[in-house]
């Protein structure tokens, strides 16, 4: 198991790219970024137990996969074996080191709070960067790895996979259309958790398995002590290293209006819950982002615009005329309500199934590409373009960047929620502006129920007060543990 610091890893590593800028030459292919469609990529894997072994099947039959990282060689046991001839490793920081002029591009399928700094070293070092959503745990590495992308000009792509696929293309093609009018309202909703969340801090230490690298996993995170209920899978109700049902669902269900509505910086955001609990993403939540006017497109205009995000159960009203019986989540475990001044289109998960509520079927030129292979593989095709003239990929870092911020602010909204009131921002500077250098904030530890003699008791315990401005900017921008530490913002 490697011990490699970011310092080394600089200094043999991305240090030795100049300028950060400036791709290796067995990516730059023939002709300075081009490869030819017959060329096959060497693509590694981080994170390959989960959704990583989902990423690599969509890419295996056309391309080469020439190393895999993990920290559970337990949970990816199956795919290292299935893939005999890459190299292994529990540490990207050595692979990156080791096989930086063989690596092209690098698939990233981690947990949360590790996305941002091993995408951003791959970037730094030219590779192209295929991302799991969500695409980072905080604002902060979420406009980083867009101003990344831009400055590197590498391939990059968000695996919200629904954003390729045709119901997409569709809402946007209606609501540009003008077939719903100005949407001033937009509801949406999943069925997530499926995993634990509303749990109160693991008690209990648990001996760390032979097969996990527990410090690496941890990586730029807090060093909590071990628990099984944090590995393999369960991680992402946990706040220091997810981003619970928002996190995971919300790069599916908001993208749609993200895309189709041109949204960008929110202005107010407020958030509730159920019990809110220091260590873990509380079971139900409620989100609501203002979003200022935008620039009217030829055929719609595009005023302030009101997102309401709900999860865990908790559901949006049924709109007047939806059908009878009908259930109001929609395919995918997910749900979107755009209300117009015209109609309403609803969609679910990945904008599937978009219908309007008049029951009409509008005839709207089809403007937005249509994607024909796999998401994955469409990623991989903008890696073999030139960079000069690349056909971007439908989840590229410039649009799900920006729309990854508006789905951690979801989560800067939940947390902050003791403040009770609206919270004001200011996305161009990344920070709130009605938080008031005194204001403190509490959050539960433990919820203290019990039950004695037949009778229910409530004794919490909480944190003691902490300074809410800094709290708040610790959410916005996180204090890496020493030892690792981002790239610098780009210009």
């Amino acid at each position: 198991m490697s011990n490699i610091s970011r310092r080394d890893f600089l200094k043999t590593g991305a240090a030795a790219i100049a300028g950060f800028t400036i791709a290796p030459s067995s990516i730059l292919g023939k002709s300075h970024g081009h490869k030819a469609p017959s060329d096959k990529l060497n693509i590694a894997v981080v994170g390959i137990g989960g959704m990583g072994h989902a990423n690599i099947n969509a890419v295996k039959n056309t391309e080469n996969i020439v190393a895999l990282c993990d920290v559970n060689w337990d949970y990816a046991k199956g795919v290292f074996e299935e893939f005999p001839n890459a190299k292994r490793y529990w540490d990207y920081r050595k692979m990156y080191e080791e096989m930086n002029k063989t690596i092209d591009a690098v698939i990233i399928a981690t947990a949360d709070h590790t996305h941002a700094i091993i995408t951003a070293d791959a970037m730094t070092l030219g590779k192209h960067v295929y991302c799991q959503k969500p695409l980072t745990h905080s604002v902060y590495e979420s406009r980083l790895l867009t101003k990344l992308a831009a400055s590197t000009g590498v391939a990059t792509s968000m695996g919200n996979q629904g954003s390729s696929w045709d119901g997409t293309q569709q809402v946007c093609d209606w609501i540009w259309n003008g077939e719903i009018g100005e949407v001033t309202k937009v509801e949406c909703a999943t069925d997530r958790p499926i995993w634990p969340q509303g749990l109160n801090a693991p008690e209990k230490v648990d001996p760390i398995p032979d097969t996990l690298n527990w410090d690496l996993f941890t990586g730029p995170a807090k060093l909590n002590p071990y628990s099984a209920l944090y590995q393999p899978w369960n991680w992402r109700g946990w706040w220091d290293y997810g981003t619970g049902a928002l996190g995971d669902m919300a790069c599916h269900i908001l993208h749609q209006p993200f895309r189709a509505l041109k949204l960008g910086y929110p202005t107010k955001v407020e958030g509730s819950s159920t019990l809110l609990l220091s260590a873990c993403a509380p079971q139900a939540q409620h989100v609501k982002m203002i979003f200022p006017a935008r620039d009217n497109m030829p055929k719609v205009a595009l005023p302030e615009v009101e997102v309401h995000w709900y999860d865990g159960g908790m559901m949006p009203e049924r709109p007047k005329g939806f059908p009878e019986g009908k259930q109001l989540m929609g395919p995918g475990g997910g749900l979107t309500i755009f209300h117009g001044t015209k109609d309403t289109l609803i969609c679910g998960c990945y904008g599937e199934q978009p219908f309007l509520l008049s029951g009409r079927v509008p005839n709207a030129p089809k403007v937005c590409r249509r994607v024909t292979c796999s998401h994955e593989m469409d990623w991989v095709r903008a890696c073999k373009e030139d960079k000069s003239n690349r056909v971007m990929p439908k989840a590229d870092f410039s649009e799900s960047g920006p729309m990854n911020e508006m789905v951690v602010m979801g989560v800067l909204a939940i947390r902050l929620q003791g403040l009770n009131k609206t919270l004001e921002w200011d996305g161009a500077n990344m920070c709130f502006t009605n938080i008031g250098d005194n204001e403190t904030l509490r959050t539960c530890i433990k919820d203290g129920f019990t039950i004695h003699d037949g009778h229910p008791s409530f004794n919490k315990t909480w944190t003691d007060p902490i300074n809410a401005k800094q709290f708040a900017a610790e959410l916005v921008k996180h204090n890496y543990r020493e030892g690792w530490r981002l790239p610098d913002m780009p210009r």
